[in-house]
């Protein structure tokens, strides 16, 4: 195989770190993670002290176009949507931020604008460009920040190489405008000449180095058009969706061979998350037939920009439509044509893809523009809608920049456009010593996204938990999604749905009668309509901003967030489905551990050394998955009460019998973790406050078992009465203080739905 550059930088920093360990996904994801006292391997730390070493995103310099800059050329704009206080038309060419770029090599870049306002009808009198830009980069100690425009080229057909009509087609230079292509992806080969993709074709333009079209548009094959193609005929349907053409490019070897990328999946694909690269011989001038699938986190996410950085190697940027604070996919992945999920994965033959940087947690230890907008502090994030540019500097470091809609986005500053943004970013060594606690987002970052929603595990991740929670239930079909309760009345906009209205029922749930509507009675297509609410929006009305906004994810797709993240400390991000009501599922014919165990080995989690563990208030789907799967497996124990499948079955014992030295034992037999609500370990006064700790860490340690403790919340009305601020229960008050007493108490990890407080509590304690 040949080396990546992520590969190549890994084995510097192994030539370079003497004795610390290299703990980057792309060389050791797959290491054992080990965690607790007896070293059981679940997800989290390891063994508290060891020092590992990996690669941090590290800003190194940011340069900005003013969202309002006019370059010269005829007005434009006249038919833009007005926003943040902005109305065309301008008095001179925009520059909406660039799609595409070019590395010079000598400080400066052609970058591209897309087709100018966002659609063919609005953007007649937008003039297809490419600009010689320099940036002064701002690094903190030099450089103004600023993004000088120097010259450009404008896209011109003035050959008459086209047999359709365009805007200036009566014109002498007939420049090309917004309303003729979508251009969105940009290669230079060998000869200077510029190949170009676009999405109303989508077209592969070839332009020479002035910008003038040499040939006429290359059709995708097989017939696929989008619905602004000029040839799609009288009642043809397209097949490619509107403004899902080439984003995304890559060229090697001189621009001898392109990589086409469909931003978006193909009408009718069963698999919505696919996204086809195409190849393209430049010499013959035509698609060689050869093709490969990468698989998009989730069904709306697109492809931004494609790079070459190996002969089969390339990064792809891929992100969702969201902006600001509701960002949750900004990310570059590495994919490698010769490598799938399937090479010996189990997995389902789309590219492997490793993550390279998350935009939205880079380290500015320099304070680069902080305070500036959201996303600039002490750690940098790229938010804006549409992140499209990424290139492999000649010196190894990595550039990004966004396209800014203009004047439509406004993630830094709400009311105000986003500026165009180019930033430098080096991926920088960091040691880090091992604390030996797991920290798991609870339901994800809980307190800051509404649960279990992609939003809050990605959250979580960016508060470096170790480990993210998906309750798991399953849908009529037999597809396991992640909600905390079947019943998802309070937790989606069911209840907005008229169409829906007749499924709300009232059954019997682990001998309780429960009224709403449940995943069961929906298909994943149905569930895929609603959006996720605040469930709890008195005590935190912040997240209620969100309402409305997120799906609700399946299993497989918080699995690929997981084995696609890494951990603050460079590790795999490990993750904690815990099934819910297997008793009850079974009995309805939808049960929950087999399907879970295909869905694991589907995503090569299957194994002991998989940073995975199964978690259940019941024993006997316990015992069932401690045969059908190696990966580590926790008892839920509740303060109260008794698992329901003793219940049903007529066995006496209750938690607090599988709490007592034998019990633990027993469980030992089968289980891994003891996860214990927090009164199993430190009981609650009458008055509120802690108690004295109880035995039950020391007779798990015993017994072999990590102990887990759960959930820890930062408001008042979940704290002991020592803990609280004030009398406001939605407050925040001391989560460090509570989180304090219960390391003492030994527990080897904590579930906090602010696992970014969790883990600044247990990093004050080093």
């Amino acid at each position: 195989m040949t080396r990546s550059p992520i590969h190549a930088r890994a084995l510097r920093v192994v030539a370079s770190g003497a004795a610390a360990a290299v703990v980057l996904t792309t060389v050791a994801g797959t290491a054992a993670l080990a965690g607790g006292p007896g070293d059981h391997g679940t997800p989290g730390p390891g063994r508290p002290g060891t020092v590992a070493t990996h690669l941090v995103p590290t800003l190194e310099g940011r340069a900005t176009l003013s969202a309002d800059f006019l370059a010269e050329g005829p007005p434009s704009g006249a038919r833009a949507s007005a926003a943040n206080g902005r109305q065309g038309p301008w008095d001179g060419q925009v520059i909406p931020g660039f799609s595409a770029m070019v590395d010079n090599g000598d400080g400066t870049f052609w970058a591209q604008p897309d087709n100018g306002f966002g659609s063919q009808g609005n953007s007649a009198d937008f003039l297809l460009r490419s600009y010689l830009v320099r940036p002064d980069w701002d690094t903190g100690r030099t450089g103004s920040g600023e993004i000088e425009v120097l010259d450009h080229i404008s896209y011109n057909d003035a050959d008459e190489v086209l047999d359709v009509d365009i805007v200036n087609g009566d014109t002498d230079g007939r420049l090309l405008t917004g309303a003729d292509f979508d251009i969105e992806s940009v290669v230079r080969a060998d000869d200077g000449t510029l190949w170009v993709g676009e999405e109303f074709g989508p077209f592969l333009l070839h332009f020479d180095a002035d910008g003038t079209l040499l040939e006429k548009p290359y059709p995708l094959p097989g017939g696929l058009k989008s619905p602004q193609n000029p040839y799609l005929g009288d009642g043809e349907e397209p097949t490619v969706r509107a403004s899902r053409g080439f984003e995304a490019m890559a060229g090697v070897r001189g621009g001898r061979y392109l990589y086409p990328v469909l931003e978006g999946a193909l009408v009718g694909d069963a698999d919505q998350r696919r996204r086809v690269i195409h190849e393209f011989d430049t010499r013959r001038g035509e698609y060689t037939g050869r093709t490969w699938d990468y698989q998009a986190d989730q069904e709306a996410n697109v492809l931004g920009d494609a790079f070459a950085v190996g002969k089969d190697s390339f990064w792809v940027v891929e992100r969702d439509d969201f902006e600001g604070p509701a960002s949750v996919t900004k990310r570059v992945y590495e994919i490698d044509l010769s490598e799938t999920d399937g090479d010996g994965t189990g997995g389902s033959g789309h590219l492997r893809k490793e993550l390279v940087l998350d935009a939205l947690r880079v380290e500015n230890p320099d304070g680069i523009d902080a305070g500036e907008g959201y996303g600039l502090g002490e750690t940098y994030a790229l938010p804006v809608q549409s992140f499209e540019t990424v290139l492999r500097l000649r010196d190894g470091r990595i550039l990004i920049g966004n396209d800014n809609n203009y004047p439509g986005n406004a993630a830094r500053n709400p009311g105000t456009p986003d500026d165009t943004e180019m930033v430098v970013i080096d991926l920088e060594k960091q040691r880090t010593r091992d604390d030996g606690v797991t920290v798991v987002g609870h339901r994800g970052a809980s307190g800051d996204r509404p649960e279990h929603t992609l939003a809050a595990y990605e959250q979580a991740v960016l508060q470096c938990a170790d480990v993210i929670e998906p309750d798991v239930v399953p849908t009529k079909d037999g597809v396991l999604v992640a909600r905390h309760e079947n019943e998802i009345g309070g937790t989606t906009d069911v209840a907005d749905h008229p169409e829906f209205a007749d499924r709300r029922t009232t059954r019997t749930i682990d001998g309780k009668a429960v009224t709403g509507w449940f995943t069961e009675d929906f298909t994943l297509a149905e569930l895929r309509t609603l959006r996720a609410e605040e469930r709890l929006p008195e005590v935190r009305p912040g997240n209620t901003a969100y309402d409305g906004l997120y799906q609700v994810p399946t299993l497989d797709e918080v699995l690929d967030l997981a084995r696609h993240s890494e951990t603050c400390d460079g590790r795999p991000v490990g993750v904690a489905p815990e099934t819910k009501h297997p008793t009850y599922f079974d009995s309805i014919g939808l049960p929950l551990s087999a399907p879970l165990v295909a869905e694991l080995a589907a995503n090569g989690l299957d194994s002991r050394r998989a940073p995975v563990v199964v978690q259940s208030f019941e024993t006997t789907n316990l015992r069932e998955l401690d045969r059908l799967t190696d990966v580590r497996l926790a008892l839920n124990v509740s303060p109260s009460g008794a698992p329901y499948d003793l219940v049903a079955a007529g066995d006496p014992r209750t938690y607090a019998d599988l709490v007592t030295p034998r019990g633990l034992r027993e469980v030992a037999r089968y289980a891994d973790i003891a996860s214990l609500e927090k009164n199993v370990v430190i009981p609650r006064t009458a008055a509120g406050t802690l108690g004295e700790p109880t035995s039950v860490v020391r007779d798990a340690h015993r017994a072999g078992l990590d102990v887990y403790a759960w959930t820890f919340r930062a408001e008042n009305q979940f704290l002991p009465a020592e803990h609280r601020s004030s009398a406001d229960p939605a407050a925040h008050g001391d989560l460090a203080g509570e989180l304090d007493a219960f390391l003492d108490a030994g527990v080897d990890g904590v579930f906090s739905d602010q696992p970014g407080l969790a883990v600044a509590a247990v990093a004050a304690r080093r």
